[in-house]
């Protein structure tokens, strides 16, 4: 394992010069005062410029993507990035504004996200956008938060509960917690759906919306999805669209049309911007026109010719990001779906479709799937007959994918499948890469038969073999300290 900056640190190099000071001492007035001054240098790690430059190409390498190979992490779209949006992002137009310049001095960039706003209630069924949320968990928090909005300027206060599906993404119940709403649960029946009996017995006037993804995490469509709008409507309460798995609808059907009220999308996944390791993201939030008044602010509106931030809402549930959201993942957004049109789009949906199902009847007969029908985007398969015949887990499926030059799929989710393996191929994947996938799959069984606890004991290529994961979460080591 290679050695921290801290651990290289060799004391009097230097990978900088600071250039001389041009103002003269004297003409310096202001003293820190001293409580706010340092009395020993900040503990930094001293380098030469050519070691900097070794240590983080050195780490560079370690960094799996999209761009090294495959990465079919389910309910993720870890898709190809076309890199014509980073070079639209690049314009200098583009990336040297600053959000505080006067609004007249960046109309091309409030046209720019006026115009994607408009695209995006296109693709989805929404009369309005904002383009605010930084990513998936924030746009589902500002949806939450236009419900609580929208049911309390009705007086409506009684509403304190948000049902999710038990196949749910995590970030639905959680961000609902977050806002004060009690999670109630809905099951899923026997098809893997939501069960629309226990839906029913669920609703009430406590019930201030439903939380969905369609399709769901196990890569089905819901196909009563508007006898589920019907129920939640009919009981006073509002339809929210996780849109974690739009990729697998976009240009075929949209959220407004089955029925949902308020949506959010994720530009860092859906419309090809990188995302992974922490950001940047963005989580445009939709609404239906009832809804437009709460979205927050500013609002980005056309006048005559000219564009304006339109700070002028009293309905508003106020500011949920500094200025107007990730701009730089808009512009890529926006580049992606210029670039592929409608015709682009559906297209897009379509191959994806049809890649999770190839992978799916390809594994068929070697791992379970448990919902083995037409799935979407993604399918569930499940290493609980390796594990029951030689004790080879989804982790140790997971860990012997990497040996193989693969990035893991998700793996134990969603909770309502045992040794779960969450496969999403994308459309950007060609038949070859697929083929080669499989392969590794196969492989990964026979040999799970054959020598399990070569299985169990991968990942043995990579720089990092296995932790104590239960440990690493309980107890992380978060920085470097010297030793004493």
């Amino acid at each position: 394992m290679s050695k921290l900056s801290f651990e290289k640190s060799v004391a009097g190099a230097s990978a900088f010069s600071l250039p001389r000071c041009d103002i003269p001492p004297e003409a310096v007035t202001v003293e820190i005062p001293q409580n706010f001054l340092r009395e020993e240098d900040p503990l930094l790690p001293e380098l030469s410029e050519v070691e900097v430059v070794r240590h983080f190409t050195e780490l560079s390498g370690r960094a799996y993507g999209v761009d090294n190979g495959f990465y079919p992490l389910g309910s993720c779209t870890m898709k190809y990035n076309p890199k014509i949006n980073e070079w639209a992002a690049r314009l200098p137009g583009f990336a040297n504004i600053h959000p505080l310049q006067p609004q007249d001095t960046v109309q091309g960039a409030l046209q720019l996200m006026y115009e994607l706003e408009e695209m995006l209630c296109e693709i989805t069924g929404m009369d309005s956008f904002s383009l605010q949320p930084a990513a998936g968990a924030h746009g589902e928090m500002t949806g939450a938060m236009i419900i609580k909005a929208y049911h309390n300027s009705r007086q409506d206060y009684k509403r304190k509960k948000m049902i999710v599906p038990d196949s749910s993404h995590g970030t639905n119940p959680a961000t609902a917690n977050m806002l004060g709403f009690e999670i109630v649960q809905v099951k899923s029946d026997e098809r893997g759906l939501v069960d629309l009996a226990d839906l029913r017995s669920l609703v009430n006037d406590e019930i201030a919306g439903l939380m969905l993804t369609n399709p769901n995490t196990l890569g089905l469509f819901e196909e009563d999805i508007q006898q589920i709008a019907e129920i939640i409507h009919a009981a006073g309460g509002l339809l929210y669209y996780d849109g974690a798995n739009a990729n697998a609808i976009m240009g075929i059907t949209r959220p407004g049309d089955m029925g949902f009220d308020i949506c959010h999308l994720n530009l860092h996944k859906t419309f090809g911007t990188p995302h992974g390791g922490g950001g940047p993201g963005s989580g445009p939030v939709g609404v239906k026109s009832f809804l437009a008044d709460f979205l927050p602010v500013p609002v980005i509106e056309k006048q005559g010719s000219k564009y304006i931030l339109n700070y002028n809402r009293p309905l508003s549930i106020g500011k949920v990001h500094s200025f107007y959201g990730n701009f730089g993942v808009a512009v890529k957004a926006y580049t992606y779906i210029k670039a592929l049109g409608k015709t682009g789009l559906k297209e897009a949906c379509e191959n994806a479709v049809l890649n999770a199902n190839y992978l799916r009847t390809k594994l068929t007969d070697h791992y379970d799937i448990p919902y083995n029908r037409l799935c979407k985007h993604e399918f569930v398969a499940s290493a609980r007959k390796q594990k029951k015949e030689s004790g080879v887990t989804a982790l140790d499926v997971a860990k012997s994918l990497i040996d193989r030059g693969y990035h893991p799929p998700t793996i134990y989710f969603p909770l309502i499948v045992e040794e779960a393996l969450m496969i999403e191929p994308t459309e950007t994947e060609t038949k070859e890469r697929l083929d080669e996938f499989v392969e590794a799959m196969l492989a990964i069984d026979r040999e799970a038969r054959q020598s399990p606890d070569k299985i169990k004991a991968a990942p043995q290529q990579a720089v990092i073999r296995r932790v104590d994961e239960a440990r690493a979460a309980r107890r992380p080591v978060l920085k470097w300290s010297p030793e004493k």
